[in-house]
């Protein structure tokens, strides 16, 4: 009896498969057009199932490599050394919403939306909103400490993770805090999880704190003749003790594909027109929201804007949410390409569009840039279009990659800003960390998992399984 027999007889027929539909669905997600077959997938439906898994891996040696929607961006759910895919998406149980103590217990594979949804009918409110909201799971949102555009004003996954149950390399599940607001008992082993991309163990169990929802919010949409000029309104909207709940940045080139790629979206862009910034008010008081954006139009007069929309009803705001969300997916149906999730201090943002440009003509490839820019988180779309495929694989586009991560760094900020390294910008984590400092990384890692079997080939350039 081979393994993947003995893991099938020890969790039950009906949670395991090897059917190539689904070792080809856990094969790849939404990074470029990358694809690593598992040799088994299994859908765990509680704890004691994940330690069940966990335990028969370790002892077999056996990679394992955690999945939540396949949403991800930078190949980090991508079973690079086969092994076992561990699809979370049957524990996606609203375990416990807690009004009293506003915090809510949830299993991993719940999607961001539907609990969204469940704790604002109890008047409550959960911020973090990826632009895959609809269909991203939480376990997944944790793993990599995932933003959206609320995350300006309310902060991104990490600020609302209190506490979380996480099955451990050996087969042990721990707590890794309290259900407490305050906890300085000990390291912060919670923190250390979220963003940890599946590497030291595997959550199965999170406990959100939550806060009062908001009951009303306005929306513009500012339009400018000049891109960097935009950018450059952003920080002074801030500065000015403005305090809106988004702040986005779209590239004229991001909405004609949002707007060419989707028939229920009709939008008319002018042609002098080269960026807009989509920004959101909300709070409780009609009247202070209507001061706060008159405050913010007047900044963006400062700015030479161009013209300033109101959205006027709740479907004209959720079609220029559409529009916004759903830039990153109509990229990759116009043409493959490559999403880098650079991220600076918000002051440096117009000199990072502005260099990202050049640094694409010297290097010969064509971006499409939007993203968070009240957190100077700016998605850089490197489409291939025409170029062949030589030239997409080669060592000329790395090093134009590799430019933008120095700027990035120049000017104070890093390689991923919510998107994760993954697969992907493993090979760039020097650009941005000494050796000491990836040492300390590889340190903790092989502490929490000293065979190397969780999700191998990721972070790290020489950790675990090498992949071109």
């Amino acid at each position: 009896m081979d393994w993947k027999e003995q893991l099938e007889k020890l969790i039950g027929r009906d949670k395991v498969s090897t059917k190539s539909e689904d070792l080809t669905k856990n094969a790849s997600d939404y990074t470029e057009n990358l694809a690593y077959l598992p040799e088994i997938v299994v859908w765990p439906e509680n704890t004691e199932d994940v330690q069940s898994i966990m335990k028969f891996c370790s002892d077999h040696h056996i990679s394992l490599t955690a999945r939540g929607a396949g949403t991800g961006l930078s190949a980090g759910s991508l079973p690079v050394a086969g092994g076992v895919s561990l699809d979370m998406s049957k524990m996606n149980r609203i375990i416990e919403i807690d009004e009293d103590n506003m915090q809510a217990t949830v299993e991993p594979g719940v999607i961001n939306e539907d609990f969204r949804q469940a704790v604002e009918a109890r008047g409550l409110f959960y911020p973090p909103d990826p632009a895959s909201k609809g269909s991203c799971f939480l376990g997944g949102n944790v793993a990599h400490s995932s933003g959206g555009p609320k995350a300006l004003k309310y902060g991104t996954t990490k600020d609302y993770v209190i506490n979380l149950e996480v099955v451990l390399a050996t087969g042990e599940a721990i707590w890794t805090g309290s259900n407490t607001l305050k906890n300085s008992t000990g390291y912060n082993l919670t923190q250390l999880f979220v963003g940890s991309e599946g590497t030291l163990g595997i959550i199965t169990k999170i406990v959100f704190r939550l806060i009062a929802l908001p009951q009303k919010n306005a929306l513009m949409l500012a339009s400018f003749t000049d891109a960097v000029t935009a950018c450059k309104a952003v920080s002074s909207i801030l500065q000015q003790g403005l305090q809106p709940s988004a702040l986005e940045f779209m590239e004229r080139s991001a909405v004609d594909i949002a707007v060419k790629y989707q028939d229920q979206i009709s939008f008319e862009t002018k042609d002098e027109i080269d960026a807009y910034l989509l920004i959101e008010v909300d709070g409780n008081e009609e009247e202070l929201i209507f001061k706060e954006c008159e405050g913010i139009h007047e900044v963006l007069e400062q700015f030479g804007v161009s013209d300033v929309l109101f959205a006027d009803s709740a479907d004209q705001k959720e079609k220029l949410w559409k529009i916004r969300r759903s830039i990153g997916e109509m990229v990759k149906a116009h043409s493959i390409y490559k999403e880098e999730d650079t991220v600076v201090k918000r002051f440096h943002l117009p000199e990072l569009l502005s260099g990202v440009k050049e640094i694409g003509k010297t290097y010969g490839f064509t971006s499409i840039c939007y993203g968070h820019a009240g957190d100077g988180n700016l998605h850089v779309n490197i489409i291939k279009e025409n170029m062949s495929d030589e030239e997409w694989n080669g060592a000329k586009l790395e090093e134009g990659i590799r430019e933008i991560f120095r700027l990035c760094k120049k000017l104070g900020g890093t390689i991923s800003g919510e998107h994760g390294i993954g697969l992907v910008q493993k090979k760039y984590m020097n650009e941005v960390m000494s050796e000491t400092h990836i040492q300390l990384l590889r340190n903790i890692k092989n502490t929490f998992d000293p065979l190397g079997i969780l999700n191998p080939g990721k972070i790290f350039p020489d950790l675990g399984l090498e992949t071109t």
